[in-house]
C-alpha cells in the first residue's frame, strides 16, 4: 500500500514524477518531490528538492526523526531545496503546500527513506578546539579520516559563520586536510562557528558521511610580534600598543637548518619544557645536542620556537641559535604566558623564506594564490 497521501484544500491532486499537465486558468498547482515520495533507497548526496508547477510554494515542512530539516525557497517561490545533503539510512517526512495561480491550493504529504552508507568518512581532528580563544591569524584546520576525491562536494558542506563579516576561503593542503583562512586577520572579540554538514556527502565511490560536526571559538585580543634578526630585536604589540621589547638572538645561519625563516609565522602551541634534539645528527656527531628548553612557543614545523635562554651576551648583539628565536628568561616567560594559538609573528632579515605549508605559514600566500587551492573558487 502506498504510504504517501496528497490532500487538496479545494481539489485532490497527486503528482510525483508525472507528465506535463495543463496550466489553464483554474488548474491547481502540481507539487513534485525529488527524491520521490515512497522512495526506499534515495541518494542522500542529492539533497531534497521540491518544486511547484502552475503555482507557488507557500509552505514546506521537512522532518527527519522529529528534527526540522533546513532549506530555502528560490526568489520565485517555485523551488525549495534542502540546505544540505540528507542523512543516510534516515526516514524523512514531507509536507509541501502550493497555491495555484488561479486555482485551488495543493498539499503534498508523504515519506521517503535514504539508502544506508556502505563506507563512512568524517572529521578525524580539527583546530581550534571547541571554546578556545585564539589569536587574530588563527586558521581553521580540518583533518578527515579518509581521502577525499570529490573535494568540491565536501567543501560545499563546510560553513563558517561570524557575527561581523569576514571574507575567507578553504584551501586543500592534501587529500585529507582542508584549511580555512580569512583574507585579513580576524577582528578581535569575534565569535566564530564552524559547521561541517557531512551527513550524506558523497566524497568517494561507496563512501558517505553520516555525522555533522560543529564547534565554536573566540578571537581574543590582537597581539602581533615583529622580529628583526639584523637588529636582534623583537617588539610585541597588543591592540596596536607596544607592550614588550625584547633583545633576541636568532639562527646562526651556518647551514640552512640553522637559518631562521623569514615571513609571517603563527604561534602553534607551547611547552615548558620542550625537548629539542639536533636534526639529522646522532649522539657523538659534531653539533649534536639534546636539551630541555623552557617556555618555548612553537612557530613552525621546522623546529622554530620563541623560547627562553640565558645567553644575554648574544641577545641584542649576535645570532647564535640553531634557528630559534631566544630571549632573556623573564621576557620569554612573559611571552609564553600571554601567547594564544594563532598570534602572528613576523620575522625579517634572513636568507631563508618560510614556506606557506611549513606549520601554519598560510599567510605567506597572497589571497589570489590562496584561492587557487579551493575546489570551488579556483578559476
Amino acid at each position: 500500500m502506498r504510504r504517501a497521501a496528497i490532500v487538496c484544500v479545494a481539489f485532490l491532486l497527486a503528482c510525483c514524477g508525472c507528465g506535463p499537465v495543463s496550466e489553464s486558468p483554474g488548474a491547481p498547482a502540481v507539487v513534485h518531490v525529488s527524491p520521490a515520495l515512497d522512495s526506499k533507497h534515495a541518494r542522500p548526496d542529492k539533497g531534497l528538492v521540491i518544486t511547484a508547477q502552475g503555482g507557488r510554494l507557500t509552505q514546506v515542512l521537512v522532518y527527519a526523526g522529529g528534527e526540522h530539516v533546513p532549506g530555502r525557497l528560490d526568489a520565485s517561490h517555485t523551488t525549495w531545496r534542502s540546505d544540505w545533503a540528507l542523512k543516510p539510512a534516515t526516514e524523512y517526512t514531507v509536507t509541501a503546500t502550493a497555491a495555484g495561480e488561479n486555482g485551488p491550493s495543493t498539499v503534498a504529504m508523504g515519506r521517503l527513506r535514504t539508502r544506508a552508507a556502505e563506507h563512512t568518512f568524517g572529521v578525524a581532528s580539527f583546530a581550534p578546539l571547541p571554546g578556545e580563544t585564539v589569536g587574530v591569524g588563527m586558521p581553521v584546520v580540518l583533518d578527515f579520516d579518509s581521502p577525499i576525491q570529490d573535494k568540491a562536494a565536501v567543501e560545499r558542506a563546510l560553513e563558517v559563520t561570524t557575527k561581523a563579516p569576514a571574507e575567507g576561503a578553504w584551501r586543500w593542503t592534501s587529500d585529507t586536510q582542508v584549511v580555512y583562512r580569512t583574507r585579513r586577520f580576524w577582528a578581535s572579540g569575534q565569535q566564530v562557528m564552524v559547521s561541517a554538514h557531512l551527513a550524506g556527502v558523497h566524497p568517494a565511490p561507496g563512501v558517505y558521511g553520516t555525522l555533522d560536526s560543529t564547534f565554536a571559538f573566540t578571537v581574543g585580543r590582537r597581539q602581533t610580534s615583529t622580529v628583526d634578526t639584523r637588529s636582534h630585536q623583537m617588539v610585541v604589540r597588543r591592540d596596536g600598543k607596544v607592550v614588550q621589547q625584547m633583545a633576541i638572538s636568532a639562527g646562526m645561519a651556518t647551514t640552512r637548518e640553522y637559518t631562521t625563516t623569514s615571513g609571517m609565522h603563527l604561534t602553534m602551541d607551547k611547552g615548558n619544557p620542550v625537548r629539542m634534539i639536533s636534526p639529522g645528527r646522532s649522539k657523538g656527531d659534531p653539533g649534536y645536542y639534546d636539551l630541555l628548553i623552557e617556555h618555548a612557543v612553537r612557530i613552525s614545523n621546522s623546529g622554530e620556537y620563541v623560547h627562553a635562554k640565558d645567553n644575554v651576551w648574544a641577545q641584542g648583539r649576535e645570532n647564535v641559535s640553531h634557528g630559534c628565536i631566544n630571549a632573556r628568561p623573564d621576557q620569554a616567560t612573559w611571552f609564553y604566558a600571554g601567547s594564544l594559538r594563532g598570534d602572528p609573528v613576523l620575522i625579517t632579515g634572513t636568507s631563508r623564506e618560510l614556506e606557506w605549508d611549513n606549520g601554519w605559514g598560510y599567510w605567506q600566500l597572497p589571497w589570489d594564490k590562496w584561492l587557487l587551492g579551493s575546489a570551488l573558487r579556483a578559476p
